[in-house]
């Protein structure tokens, strides 16, 4: 439901943004502007100012800038309306209901809260009576302190199949209310309503606010369910929390670190040893929910998993549901725990250290995706290479976010260039592809080469395919127009061969403006230009390639084009140009070979087909990635 604005612009006069953002940063009062140090960034010298008169901070130094709610969900992780929530009652005030439905439905929400903790509070009780012993030495023998129970508020639900109902009614609850908690059951043949926890060992789980919200239940005696959790209810909806968010939010941003485990005991264990900063999913998968809120404290998250198979199926399943929701500066991290141990017995046998070791060598997302993909694969073939691609493609395909979706696409060809380079090496009398005939000039020969890949046409205009001396002004336009691509693709211009002396001249010219770390202009450029009279010829193509023109023919080349999509299609033309190259040498060693088969010619040939090979692989894996 949407705030009104009248009521957002009264919270925002009524919270005193200085006091505040000074909860969180120790400012200093420079005139009408208090200043310090930026808490969403690592600084030195304070750029982090806060204006009450305005209404807002701003920092000059990540340019962070809004105002009270904006600095709530930003160092707490609070959605907009859990941050005006939280702002209103500390100012005294209550979001409006535009209609009488939503006041009661409210109502009802808050005294379901006013439930769930009474609940919590006699399960605790329930512990520490004489019906709690066996939960008592059954926490003794998991090692927990007494401190470990009593922060995370742990109980104990008697096995009588209507102990809690019958003393919450006494309390004057009513039993509507307990059912609609999810703390009774109530039978559809319309039976007597009972306990739905029965002999277990009770975890509170709370929502972002503190509040308890549900249940999960550890078995204690033969029950069939191990664990059972709250049903959903008014103010449990289990795919939008995690559990122990709200104690871990501030030590997963003092430390910027977030780990994500699969079960009660083990963030329990893991806060003991000192890691305050662990989370479980409510005995389901990871939702998106989940990973919103995770990404909303830390950018990179750890997940733990069991090195088990199933281990294996939670991190699939987790790593497959980030890809459409990965964000530039936004990942996972994985780790896989040794056969036979989770988080809460490694630390107890191994100590704290042992699983800081394990997070400190997390693997990337990316990482983890690519060895889900190749584990248990035969690859031994251009086929099964082809399949894995394709598989990777897919993958890649489902980044809804178009920068981080490149560089993913770049990185898997990387990856697979160098896979299959490794499995093509055997030499053409071992049957390596292409068909072999008997040349007329005697001898063995190749038939036809490899046709080069259609590169993406995504920025370029028509022709360049076919038009060598056309490839080579795109990639000096693109450098002109872009000077900041030159480290981008400082390697490849090293490497690339120009057949036209003036832009070869360029290319040079770059190249060494580059080297001297000096910012690459055009008047210095055209100042550097080597050789009298080729100095001018280069100078006017200059003056050809920063025009109109070119821009009209080839979008790509632009000025106002993102640089990350220059990038790739400079890129792609590159590696189309120095294919052509490589495939004229290997006509010219092929030649060789068919008038004269020796051990020079044939090591040339073996060479220059490889890299034909790998070539063909990078520039076909940029477009289909």
């Amino acid at each position: 439901m949407a705030i009104p604005e009248h009521f957002l612009a009264e919270l925002r006069a009524r919270v005193g943004l200085v006091e505040l953002v000074g909860r969180r940063v120790k400012l200093v009062r420079r005139g009408r502007e208090h200043t310090g140090l930026c808490p969403f960034h690592n600084e030195k010298t304070p750029s982090f100012t806060v204006n009450e008169d305005k209404g807002f901070y701003h920092c000059f130094g990540c340019q962070a800038h809004g105002g009270a709610i904006d600095f709530v969900i930003a160092t707490e992780g609070l959605s907009f309306p859990e941050a005006v929530e939280r702002l209103a009652a500390e100012a005294g005030m209550e979001v409006p209901r535009s209609a009488p439905r939503d006041r009661e439905a409210e109502a009802r929400r808050k005294s379901l809260y006013d439930v769930m903790q009474i609940a919590a509070d006699w399960f605790a009780g329930q512990l520490l009576g004489v019906a709690g012993a066996g939960a008592r030495d059954y926490l003794q023998g998991r090692g927990l302190t007494t401190a470990s129970i009593e922060r995370f508020h742990l109980g104990y639900a008697p096995e009588q199949r209507d102990l809690l109902k019958r003393t919450l009614l006494s309390r004057g609850l009513e039993e509507a209310q307990l059912i609609e908690a999810g703390l009774l059951i109530a039978p559809e043949d319309g039976g007597d309503s009972y306990d739905r926890f029965r002999n277990r060992l009770m975890f509170p789980i709370t929502d972002r606010r503190d509040r308890i919200v549900a249940f999960g239940g550890r078995a204690l005696g033969t029950q069939r369910a191990k664990y059972l959790n709250s049903p959903e209810t008014p103010i449990f909806h289990k795919g939008d929390l995690l559990y122990n968010l709200a104690n871990a939010r501030r030590p997963a941003r003092d430390e910027n670190r977030l780990v994500l485990v699969e079960g009660y005991m083990d963030v329990i264990a893991l806060d003991q040893a000192g890691l305050a900063c662990a989370v479980a999913p409510l005995g389901t998968a990871l939702t998106e929910a989940q990973l919103l809120a995770s990404w909303r404290l830390v950018p990179e998250p750890v997940l733990c998993f069991d090195g088990d198979a199933a281990g294996q199926r939670a991190a699939q399943r987790a790593a497959r549901r980030a890809l459409p929701l990965l964000q530039p500066g936004h990942s996972l991290r994985f780790i896989a725990l040794p056969a036979g141990e989770d988080p809460d017995s490694l630390v107890r046998t191994k100590g704290a250290v042992a699983f800081l070791d394990l997070l400190a060598a997390a693997l990337p997302l990316s990482e983890m995706l690519w060895r889900l993909q190749v584990q248990g694969k035969n690859l031994e073939t251009p086929e099964q290479m082809a399949g894995l691609r394709k598989d990777l493609r897919d993958l890649v395909g489902e980044i809804a976010d178009p920068t981080v979706r490149t560089y993913y696409g770049e990185h898997f060809k990387a990856r697979l260039q160098t896979a299959f380079s490794a499995r093509t090496s055997a030499p053409p009398h071992q049957g390596r592809g292409g068909n072999w005939g008997r040349h007329s000039g005697g001898g063995w020969r190749r038939g036809p080469l490899y046709s080069p890949p259609i590169a993406a046409q995504s920025g370029l205009g028509r022709g360049w395919k076919a038009d060598s001396y056309r490839r080579e002004r795109l990639l000096i336009a693109a450098l002109l127009n872009h000077p900041d691509l030159i480290h981008e693709v400082f390697e490849e211009l090293g490497q690339l061969h120009l057949s036209s002396p003036e832009l070869d001249n360029i290319r040079k010219s770059i190249m060494e403006k580059a080297s001297s770390n000096t910012p690459l202009d055009l008047e210095g450029l055209r100042d550097n230009l080597k050789g009298g009279g080729m100095a001018d010829a280069s100078a006017k193509v200059i003056a050809e390639l920063t025009g109109p023109g070119i821009a009209h023919l080839d979008p790509f080349v632009r000025s106002d084009t993102a640089l990350i999509e220059v990038i790739r299609v400079w890129t792609v033309v590159y590696r189309w140009h120095r294919l052509e190259d490589l495939r004229r040498d290997l006509e010219a060693a092929t030649d060789d070979l068919g008038r004269d088969m020796t051990e020079e010619t044939l090591a040339r040939w073996t060479v220059l087909q490889e890299a034909v090979d790998r070539a063909t692989a990078e520039a076909t894996g940029l477009e289909e990635t």
